[in-house]
């Protein structure tokens, strides 16, 4: 298989730094695909996202909700507004461009509602330059306020949000045979290409969780069936549900349910890899070149923040979210017939409609005891949880 346009010789370059090193991970023993990935996208100065190449907006590989339209900033700013009037804080995992940070702060900023502080969370160095470059550069009055963060705080009051963070986190990759369980690897193929590699599960979390699956779901009873099983992404979330002691957590991304997930006809999993907004199935192209991500199992989701005393406010999709936020009356303001309508009302229909983020894309959140959130009064889908 073959993308275009080519990457130019330093982009190949730096793709063959991380593939040496790839190879030698190889030859010291068994390597499980959550590891790979790990170090595909985040190695250091060499990873997809650890990299000087551009990954997020038209020049990139993929667009997020923020850089489609201005109004997903301003609904979830509305959202922040309580909290950020009570002098509490808060949290972005991941903030990608920077953009979504400005456009919350500025709507708070003309509501006379700013928090008392912006703390970003970034693992990538680059994106993180990118975040300040953006938000100094246009905000400088506020630069005492926004925060990056190494790691996540003890403690937390007000509102923690992630957009299209939980995919990104590495997975683990499981097959499920009628003879057993199998843990998908990377190993060589000539001693010098990349290729998948599985062994039997051993005794593990990771095992236990498999065979819980296969126990509801009879994966692997009628022909093999191959997924994903992401325990970072149900690590995160309850690290994040112990240590929010008052507000409100939310994450929009793209997946299912578990039962949706792991469906009979969804054998091949989700995993899936996007160069220069082209989407195919092939993880050992181009290693530090391109995303690779896999679809959220919000179920699994759910139970990690239920299990540390987070109570459920809604899940619903994307389009439900952003509708019953009030982005169509947003959107009525707008003149349909000048440039700029125009140009708004294509942002909203890919934000909403069902062929492009509005189905798959979901949005969950949780709350503490006593804390209520918008967005989710109509088009709940907590029962496929």
């Amino acid at each position: 298989m073959g993308i275009s346009p080519s990457p130019d010789p330093v982009a190949v370059q730096q793709s063959q730094l991380l593939l040496e090193y790839l190879i030698t991970r190889v030859r010291q023993g068994f390597y499980p695909f959550d590891e790979f990935m790990q170090d595909v996208l985040y190695k250091p100065g060499i990873g997809y996202y650890s990299s000087h190449s551009t990954k997020l907006g038209s020049d990139g590989d993929f667009i997020t909700a923020p850089e489609t339209s201005p109004f997903f900033g301003r609904l979830i700013a509305d959202l922040m507004l309580p909290f950020a009037k009570n002098g509490q804080g808060i949290l972005e995992l991941g903030a990608g461009t920077g953009q979504l940070a400005l456009e919350i702060l500025q709507e708070l900023e003309t509501k006379d509602a700013l928090p008392r502080y912006y703390n970003i969370l970034e693992v990538s160095a680059n994106l993180r330059n990118r975040q300040q470059a953006l938000l100094f550069s246009k905000l400088p009055h506020l630069a005492k306020r926004i925060h990056w963060l190494d790691h996540l705080p003890e403690t937390f009051e007000g509102f923690i949000f992630g957009n299209e963070v939980l995919d990104a986190l590495p997975c683990s990759l499981v097959r499920w045979e009628a003879d057993g369980v199998y843990e998908v690897g990377v190993d060589l193929v000539n001693d010098s290409k990349l290729c998948f590699h599985e062994r039997p599960l051993p005794k593990s979390t990771l095992l236990q969780e498999a065979l819980k699956l296969r126990e509801k779901y009879g994966l692997g009873q009628n022909g093999s069936y191959l997924s994903e099983i992401n325990l970072a992404a149900c690590s995160l979330t309850k690290t994040l549900a112990s240590r929010l002691v008052y507000g409100a957590l939310l994450f929009i991304d793209y997946g299912f349910g578990e039962k949706e997930y792991y469906h009979c006809e969804r054998n091949q999993g989700t995993l899936m890899c996007h160069y220069a907004h082209q989407s195919h199935p092939d993880p050992f192209m181009y290693p530090g070149l391109q995303d690779i991500t896999a679809h959220v199992n919000f179920s699994a989701i759910y139970d990690a923040a239920i299990h540390e005393g987070l109570l459920l406010s809604g899940y619903t999709t994307q389009a439900h979210f952003l509708i019953n936020l009030g982005i169509l009356n947003l959107l009525s303001n707008q003149s349909p017939a000048s440039p700029e309508g125009i140009r708004v009302t294509q942002g909203v229909h890919k934000l909403l409609s069902p062929t492009e983020m509005g189905e798959l894309f979901k949005a969950i959140a949780f709350t503490t005891e006593g804390v209520s959130l918008n967005g989710f009064n109509q088009g709940d889908l907590s029962r496929l949880l």
